[in-house]
């Protein structure tokens, strides 16, 4: 479907953006790719990495209407990746994580709407469900607007988008801390052993949202289904796979963070139909009124658990070594890591 075509990448030189882009310009043969951000450096050292004539890059922020709509003109297709993502920085600037990531994408489908975009497909987080930090009440608004959009009658664009939790390897995530903590010999700060996270490498986030633009329906959005590992074994994995001896240490939970993810509620799993590898919830509702103040859906029924990285599959410590290894980041770190030349065949070579 991208053949020919042009599309827009907000916020593209993230990991999401890095990974799309390189698999659309070897894959997909658009005419055009075009890569909207505000990082000029990381723009010019993406140009460098591709050097590709149908890559196009625009410097702009999202929280500037005008701008991004004059940069969606002519595009086919819209990824939407912008957002203020760490949980610390909206609680401590929560307004700044409004103005980008509600307030930013209202301008987004605006734009999209004005420009005669075919499909867009915005990317959410399991922050978004049950919220309980600023990032995620954020997010959960920009899901809404999203699915308000959708419903308007006279829209010509396709509206839909995806949820994903723990991306591994990801700028800012845990695994790269906890590398940078075996490799300086300090401890392995956990929140809680017991924690539960889904992990979800960055090649299938990608494929979940290509996924998402080509089958996605007005207000979809769509989950894909990850197995789940606790924190402490995480950590333990790496341990194991650095042969490492670092003690781990629990530092307890921070605040606006979660024991457990949650990436469909038990409400909308009751809704949603199930894939091989994704999950798919419809939208609930259409502009009828009555359905919302007086008559309610008599026939909806409720779920007594959602899709949790509590009550998905979980990994054993060998599953989770074996899930690490297929990242070309943690074997390009033990390639350059210090350990008996034999240990890494044999790792290598599972």
């Amino acid at each position: 479907m991208f053949h020919g075509k042009t599309i827009l990448v907000t916020g593209g030189t993230g990991s999401f953006g890095h990974d799309f882009i390189r698999l659309a310009l070897s894959r997909y043969d658009p005419a055009r790719v075009i890569v909207y951000s505000r990082d000029e450096k990381k723009q010019y050292d993406m140009r460098l990495r591709y050097h590709d004539e149908r890559l196009a890059f625009v410097i702009g922020d999202i929280r500037d209407r005008h701008h991004i709509a004059s940069a969606m003109r002519g595009v086919n297709y819209v990824f939407h990746a912008a957002a203020l993502k760490q949980v610390p920085s909206c609680e401590f600037f929560p307004m700044e994580a409004v103005q980008t990531n509600i307030i930013g994408t209202h301008h987004v489908l605006e734009a999209a709407e004005q420009n005669g975009v075919e499909k867009l497909v915005v990317l959410s987080t399991d922050k978004a469900v049950y919220p309980i930090n600023a990032m995620g009440q954020s997010k959960a608004l920009m899901e809404k607007l999203m699915l308000a959009r959708s419903q308007q009658p006279q829209t010509t664009v396709t509206f839909c988008g995806v949820r994903y939790g723990n991306v591994m390897y990801s700028r800012g995530s845990v695994i790269p801390l906890f590398i940078d903590q075996i490799k300086t010999g300090q401890p392995l700060t956990v929140t809680h052993p017991d924690m539960t996270r889904l992990l979800l490498p960055l090649a299938e986030a990608v494929e979940l949202v290509t996924f998402a633009m080509e089958h996605g329906a007005q207000g979809d959005m769509f989950v894909r289904k990850a197995a789940t590992a606790t924190v402490g074994d995480l950590a333990q994995a790496l341990l194991n796979l650095f042969e490492s001896h670092n003690p781990i240490q629990s530092v307890g939970i921070r605040a606006g963070e979660k024991m457990h993810e949650v990436l469909v509620t038990a409400e909308e799993f009751a809704r949603a139909e199930e894939f091989d590898d994704y999950y798919r919830i419809f939208c609930q509702h259409g502009r009828d009124y009555d359905q919302f103040f007086t008559r309610g859906i008599r026939s909806s029924p409720f779920a007594r658990e959602g899709y949790t990285s509590e009550n998905a599959r979980r990994l054993s410590l060998p599953e989770i070594e074996q899930l690490l290894l297929q990242l070309p980041e943690i074997r390009a770190e033990l390639a350059a890591w210090p350990m008996p030349t034999n240990s890494l065949k044999m790792r290598r070579a599972a």
